[in-house]
């Protein structure tokens, strides 16, 4: 059936119309949602095989931890540098260049025989990922009615929370009956099947013609810019800190078997799903009171966590609460960006997944900083609860600067 953006009502505002029309908008979103799909199942899953893959070049969980950080900073150095260069390419292609970059770093992180090897290919596979999102989310938000934007994003968002039901879960799986890069393996195969479904389906849709590097760069001149990437990339390292370590807090405190590590990533990829379709509601009706409700309700379930982890099962319902709050977060960092970045869209819209790879990078390395420092498994729900909270104190700063400078309209 050929469906374009525009929902089946008919807006009342003639001037609420998508700006690309699509043949097929079921098929243009699945395309575009897979590479979300591809890309959560490789970043999440370093987590699920993290004891396997440590020993496999072997170094200790705590510095296995590290190469979960690499990926992170790839996406921090990759999002801004790769939508800056590509603010004015057709975003179709530029999707296309993304995800074949993301299946080289992929091969190559599955084809590495040592720590040094391995960071540097997780380095590599992280590069295009935030930019992938940002283009994606404009794509996405340009083949829907404006005031169906937020639905629009959080559907390429599901992509990635889907990825935490059933691809992180199933790669977990698989790493740890046929070894930890046939993981990878399949990483690269869904970025290579996202790539034939964008040529296939997503319409041609031009990039920023009147782009410029004056004028992207000039995102970084705005306050609520910068406040809202340190909030992202403080207050959403909570959820890493709790998230890196989980296997083994489910196997050594918990006293669960190690298939229970699957068990309790689908219930952190469920959160997901149900995060990222609550947030799109959420945005219609306020995104910044949205990003509150996120960081308040995760710092609560961090504590939550960390009282109930040595009780076995306990702790799994608690795993879904920390992600459903925490995708409220992510989908409306991604819309506020959007908005605040004024002009430059491309950047603004990338930046927000580079901020949520600080989260991971800060999460990780504090979450195996309070373990090394023998403080125990369970001590990064702590750290979590502490770095949630302190999102929350830059949300309401910005509020604040908002208040006294009148920078953007509030959303």
């Amino acid at each position: 059936m050929t469906t374009t953006a525009a929902p089946t009502d008919a807006p009342a505002d003639p001037l609420d119309v998508p700006s690309v029309t699509a043949r097929h908008y079921a098929l243009a979103v699945l395309s575009l949602a897979m590479g979300g799909f591809a890309i959560g199942t490789t970043e999440f899953v370093t987590m699920g095989l993290l004891p396997q893959i440590s020993a496999g070049v072997d170094v200790s969980i705590p510095t296995g931890g590290h190469v979960i950080a690499a990926y992170a900073v790839g996406v921090v150095v990759g999002a801004p540098v790769l939508a800056f260069l590509g603010a004015r390419l057709p975003r179709r292609a530029l999707l296309v260049a993304l995800m074949a970059a993301f299946t080289v770093g992929n091969g190559v992180s599955a084809l590495a025989t040592s720590y040094e090897q391995l960071m540097v290919a997780r380095f590599a596979a992280g590069l295009p990922h935030g930019a992938y999102f940002g283009v994606a989310s404009l794509v996405a938000a340009s083949m829907a009615r404006p005031s169906r934007k937020g639905r629009a994003v959080s559907q390429i968002m599901l992509g990635l929370s889907v990825a935490n039901v059933l691809g992180v879960p199933a790669a977990t799986v698989l790493g740890q009956e046929l070894g930890w890069r046939a993981a990878f393996w399949a990483a690269a195969g869904l970025a290579v099947l996202t790539l034939a479904m964008v040529v296939w389906f997503v319409p041609s849709c031009p990039g920023d013609a009147d782009a410029t590097g004056r004028r992207e760069l000039g995102a970084f001149a705005v306050s609520q810019v910068w406040l809202t990437l340190l909030a992202g990339a403080v207050g959403f390292g909570g959820m890493f800190a709790v998230y890196s370590y989980i296997a083994p807090v489910v196997t050594d405190v918990a006293g669960l078997g190690e298939r229970a590590v699957a068990i309790y990533l689908v219930s952190f990829g469920l959160g997901m799903v149900v995060g990222t379709w609550l947030a799109g509601i959420m945005a219609d009706w306020s995104i910044f009171r949205s990003l509150i409700i996120g960081g308040v309700g995760m710092a609560a379930t961090m504590l939550a966590f960390w009282v109930a982890a040595p009780h076995g099962w306990a702790a799994l319902p608690v795993v879904f609460l920390i992600t459903t709050l925490g995708s409220v977060l992510v989908v409306n960092l991604q819309l506020r960006l959007m908005d605040v970045a004024g002009d430059a869209q491309t950047l603004g819209a990338a930046l927000n997944h580079a901020s949520l790879n600080i989260a991971n990078a800060l999460g990780a390395w504090l979450g195996g900083l309070v373990i090394a420092a023998g403080w125990g498994l369970r001590a990064p729900a702590l750290v979590g609860l502490a770095l949630s909270l302190a999102g929350v104190a830059i949300l309401l700063v910005s509020a604040r600067l908002h208040v006294r400078q009148r920078e953007v309209v509030p959303t």
